[in-house]
């Protein structure tokens, strides 16, 4: 069991030297026994509660009337709160039984703020930092110290510590304040492991989770800033920045300033994080407000203003009182902005809510410190517990972002699909306007020719065919008549009703058959079987066919009777003609497509998309087949 040196009562100072020296002798009986009794209890530490202390600057403990008991831990800010150090502390205890024994004993301090330096029987055995401006900050941070047992006598050692620090009126926050914590001495490997835990939790973790706070709240800040669509990431980032500036305080120990300007700096950075986080519960909540805009950066002016005017001696007071308005200001940002989430976005509601609520209650915690005193081991929860939330709360929305981009990265693939879709039946659209206006300025043309072979071409040969006494002039007229009739007919681009077309070849076949004296067939499907119109440039291209096949027979085969028949068949328009005249000559076999007229046709059924082909033999007469596609020029009336 640990022994525990303490007091039920404050003693008054001793108003004389004997009294002082009565009360020292005693305090020091009793650090021996409890010492002595620690050690044969099995190496157990010794705790001082009481230490005689005195306000001097001074380099060894000082004899001066105003040396007085105190109970440990002393804060100062209760204790004295209008003055601030170096203040000496004395404890004494008797060594014997732990020279005999050869172990090695230590002194733990659990809070020595700012500045500390220990004597063991006047020889100086730790300095923790700094005890003049700049003095070092090393509230958070606990002392072990090795105490050499070559330095211990048997009896009466004594043990000064002298702390430098500040008042209360003077600093910001009221655990900065100078002040003593309870003292330990015992076994170095007991104590060590408590010190251990205590700078891992004081000080390695705020490190930690300041670095991570700064890196993701610089990956935050860079991704609102560069999409400013969600200008709240860039405030959320900015808030983890000045928060991890904010928690440094625990465990930054040397500034090149003093005290006074980073007690300033400290308290004009809470205006910088109040912006940030006002600004992104309301950026988050979609609310957008100008005056706020502007209000928020003046505060920001205003507050670092005010603190100068107050001065270092009323630093805390004003201090007090800013923080309790940018605190008034955060928590209404928050209500607004979990309002806004609780009817929009419920999903994002509860994280934040969370998160509201561990603020609070560190807000309640650093208020109670400030005002009334609270154990600084739930000051240090209360302070770790909020960076916390905000890192995971910043790593979600890494993450959210991370699901948006790819979203948009997928949507702007998709977007760029489309658009190419679009692009290319643009393309599309504007090469069959252009062939369509084409096409229309060609069709305009052709019917400008056609109307000009009509009036022009057409009135002189008619007039050649009515006034010529030359029989063969006024033939020949009237065949280039009626072929210009037929050219005409295909510049005008207007369908013909098939019906129509096989009236109009029948006729011609038949007259120029019998006025050539040899007999002709014509057979075509009934009307109501061809509902069918010929496009103009078929019907022209088949009639010349047509007449380039009787022309041949006329001309060369010598034929009695001639025979048409045509028909539609397997999607296709056939027209066969067929002779029994005496064919075409062996000289010429092999040669069709240079004699009577066979290329041209040939050539010209292949412009219809389709086929010409000739059968013939010396003595057997001649088969001429023309197929034409009936998708490419036959349409449904």
């Amino acid at each position: 069991m640990s022994f525990v040196l303490s007091r039920t009562r404050r003693t008054p100072p001793p108003r004389s030297a004997a009294g002082r020296l009565w009360h020292h002798t005693v305090a020091s009986i009793v650090g021996v026994l409890a010492l002595a009794a620690a050690i044969t209890a099995g190496a157990q530490t010794l705790r001082f509660t009481h230490a005689q202390a005195v306000a001097a600057d001074t380099e060894y403990f000082p004899e001066l009337p105003q040396v007085r008991p105190v109970e440990l831990p002393d804060d100062w800010a209760l204790s004295r709160p209008d003055q601030g150090g170096p203040v000496w502390y004395r404890m004494s205890f008797d060594a014997e039984a732990v020279r005999a024994s050869g172990e090695l004993l230590a002194l733990y301090i659990e809070r020595a703020c700012s500045a500390l330096a220990v004597r063991l029987n006047g020889k100086l055995v730790h300095l923790s930092g700094r005890l003049t401006e700049p003095v070092s900050r090393n509230c958070q941070r606990p002392q072990l110290v090795a105490l050499p047992v070559a330095w211990m006598q048997p009896r009466n050692n004594v043990l000064d510590l002298k702390v430098m620090g500040f008042p209360l009126r003077e600093v910001a926050s009221r655990q900065r304040a100078g002040g003593l914590s309870v003292v330990e001495v015992g076994p170095y490997a007991a104590l060590a492991d408590k010190h251990a835990w205590r700078t891992l939790v004081a000080i390695r973790l705020p490190e930690v989770i300041s670095g991570s706070l700064l890196l993701v709240g610089a990956l935050i800040f860079s991704m609102g800033w560069l999409n400013q669509a969600q200008s709240f990431l860039a405030y959320y980032g900015a808030m983890l920045i000045g928060w991890a500036l904010v928690l440094s305080r625990q465990w930054v120990s040397d500034m090149p300033w003093p005290n006074a300007s980073s007690e300033f700096l400290l308290a004009i950075l809470a205006s910088f994080v109040t912006l940030a986080a006002v600004q992104f519960l309301l950026r988050y909540g979609g609310e957008r407000r100008r005056w706020i805009d502007l209000a928020l950066p003046a505060q920001c002016a205003v507050m670092p203003l005010t603190l100068m005017l107050a001065g270092p001696q009323h630093l805390h007071a004003m201090a007090t009182f800013w923080y309790v308005v940018l605190a008034i200001e955060v928590g209404t940002a928050a209500l607004f902005c979990l309002n806004r989430l609780w009817h929009s976005r419920r999903g994002l509601f509860w994280p934040l809510a969370t998160l509201g609520a561990l603020m609070a209650v560190a807000a309640l915690v650093e208020f109670g410190a400030q005002q009334f005193g609270v154990d600084i081991r739930v000051i240090g929860a209360a302070q770790i517990i909020p960076p916390l939330m905000f890192v995971g709360l910043g790593l979600r929305m890494v993450q959210q972002y991370g699901r948006q981009l790819q979203d948009a990265q997928h949507d702007r693939a998709e977007l760029e699909r489309r658009v190419h879709e679009a692009s290319q039946q643009i393309e599309r659209n504007f090469t069959q306007l252009a062939d369509l206006k084409v096409e229309q300025v060609t069709q305009q043309e052709r019917k400008r020719i056609a109307a000009d072979l009509h009036d022009d071409l057409g009135a002189k040969l008619l007039t050649i065919v009515h006034t010529s006494d030359n029989e063969r002039i006024s033939t020949l007229a009237r065949e280039a008549l009626e072929e210009m009739r037929l050219s005409v007919r295909g510049l005008t681009g207007k369908p013909v009703p098939l019906v129509n077309a096989l009236a109009d070849w029948r006729a011609e076949f038949v007259s120029r058959l019998q006025q050539a004296g040899v007999d002709g067939a014509w057979h075509a499907p009934a009307d109501e079987e061809v509902p069918q119109r010929l496009s103009a440039r078929a019907f022209v291209q088949t009639t010349r066919v047509l007449r380039e096949a009787v022309s041949n027979i006329l001309k060369h085969s010598g034929a009695s009777r001639c025979s048409v028949r045509c028909h539609i068949a397997e999607g296709d328009f056939q027209l066969v003609i067929q002779d029994n005249g005496k064919g075409i000559p062996m000289e010429l076999d092999g040669k069709l497509d240079r004699g009577h007229g066979m290329a041209s046709m040939k050539h010209r059924a292949k412009q219809l998309h389709g086929q010409c082909l000739v059968e013939s033999g010396p003595g057997y007469g001649t088969v001429i087949r023309l197929t034409i596609p009936l998708d490419r020029h036959l349409t449904p009336v």
